[in-house]
């Protein structure tokens, strides 16, 4: 079995990018560019960041547009997500 645990320096990526995520209306959609843009990430970083949340089932992409699932959305709503 491995382990599939992002490294640290990207779980707070990831940390960061759903709460981003989350912070607005329900089912907001951002712009992927302008999503990586906000948080001066390198490129391949916040590629791999973004794949790992879409791998888990908590962001969506279509075309450029991200945004955070609804099982990610239900889980806020239930006060599980926070920092």
């Amino acid at each position: 079995m491995t382990d599939r645990s992002p490294a640290p320096a990207n779980r707070k990526l990831e940390r960061a990018i759903i709460l981003q995520l989350l912070a607005g209306e329900e089912d907001q959609r951002r712009a992927s560019a302008q999503l990586a843009a906000a948080f001066a990430a390198e490129a391949h970083a916040f590629d791999t960041a973004l794949a790992g949340l879409v791998e888990a089932g908590l962001v969506c992409i279509e075309g450029a547009e991200v945004w955070a699932s609804a099982a990610a959305q239900r889980m806020d709503e239930l006060g599980l997500i926070g920092i």
